[in-house]
């Protein structure tokens, strides 16, 4: 079972979050690998079906454009889309466009039809992608697995990527006497690995995606250290799993990856909500919805927590002030959802997290910039 992913970049989610369309539609629908696609296909024509029924005072050509777009997924056939899919499907048309993204997280199901997208619970798949990349690399032997959860582990094909230390480098062992600038034992060997680094390096750029995908590493020292010196992948994890991953199984060294992955993930949650309680200290955050919709108008945002599945009915007018309990028209979500759009297009951190991981629990919680005048 494979999990086919589409984790967006923080550019297709900026054009997402600016888009203010005659008509647009977002549907979040749970999906499963294993799956025929059948069930999900009539999911998707129901959400379908309850994002247009909410859509205001549109013009009848483009509430038929947008219908069109729409059928499109809902007739897709080729490439059987919907036989690949992962944990959730998050799908986005006005009557000019259609975005579609395969998720590995899972998402809670939702249609809504306006003049917006409603982009916030996408942003989970951003904060903490559950894909990962799990490269096992020793002296004599490389592969490249890649890992979701609740699936076996799939080794990915990298053209050009080199075998072993020494045939890397043109020698029968790395032990060879070839020395270059006398260096000879220890260090010519970690010249070798120096080498044979920049080469899996090179490789590695040919297939991985790098927008946020992880990559944890399976090494022993030195060759671990040496290979983080000359890796370029934006999204390496920093910490490895440990031991010689030669002899091991796929499933062995993911299961480890993923302890290691969640482990990470933990410490930079916790770190933030250290950094959180320093701010705190300082002036200089906020749990209050109407103080973050004014803070985030103004660009004030550093870091915003924001409970993914928050519903804070309610408006926000241009200059950050909150009008709540009236009816969300846009399909945006919310006071919640704009002031995370608003704080986004800003260039604040977004952490789209789970209710408990915001500080205090509340829907949304903020570190400032700068603490607010008095």
């Amino acid at each position: 079972m494979t999990l086919y992913t589409d984790i967006p970049t923080r550019s297709e989610i900026d054009a997402l979050v600016q888009v203010d369309a005659p008509a647009a539609v977002s549907i979040y629908l749970e999906t499963a690998p294993e799956s025929s696609g059948d069930a999900e296909r009539i999911a998707y024509k129901n959400a379908v079906r309850e994002a247009l029924a909410q859509l205001g005072d549109v013009a009848r050509k483009d509430h038929e454009e947008l219908a069109e777009q729409l059928a499109v997924l809902e007739d897709e056939d080729s490439g059987d889309f919907w036989r690949h899919q992962a944990r959730s499907l998050a799908v986005f048309a006005t009557p000019t466009s259609l975005r579609s993204f395969r998720l590995p997280n899972r998402l809670a199901p939702r249609a809504a039809g306006g003049t917006r997208f409603l982009v916030l619970p996408l942003m989970r798949a951003v904060t903490f992608p559950q894909t990962a990349f799990v490269l096992a690399l020793a002296q004599g032997s490389v592969r490249l697995l890649e890992t979701v959860p609740d699936a076996a582990p799939r080794e990915v094909r990298v053209p050009d990527m080199p075998t072993d230390v020494a045939s890397a480098v043109g020698k029968s062992s790395i032990k060879d006497r070839a020395p270059i600038r006398r260096l000879q034992g220890s260090e010519g060997q970690k010249l070798r690995m120096a080498q044979f680094s920049r080469l899996v390096d090179s490789a590695l750029r040919e297939v991985l995606p790098g927008h946020g995908v992880p990559l944890v590493v399976a090494a022993t020292e030195p060759l671990d250290s040496i290979f983080r010196a000359h890796c370029r992948y934006p999204d390496l994890v920093p910490h490895s799993v440990p031991g010689n991953p030669e002899g091991r199984g796929d499933g062995e060294l993911v299961t480890e990856a993923r302890t290691v992955l969640d482990g990470w993930y933990a410490d930079r949650l916790e770190q933030e909500k250290r950094t959180f309680a320093e701010r705190s200290e300082q002036g200089r955050t906020s749990i209050d919805v109407a103080e973050l919709a004014r803070f985030a108008t103004r660009g004030a945002v550093e870091t915003l927590f924001v409970d993914i599945d928050a519903e804070v009915p309610g408006r926000v007018d241009p200059l950050g002030e909150v009008t709540f309990g009236t009816p969300d028209t846009d399909g945006s979500g919310g006071v919640v959802d704009e002031i995370a759009r608003r704080a986004w297009l800003s260039g604040a951190r977004l952490l789209a997290v789970r209710r408990e991981d915001v500080p205090q629990g509340g829907d949304v919680a903020a570190t400032l910039r700068y603490a607010p005048p008095a």
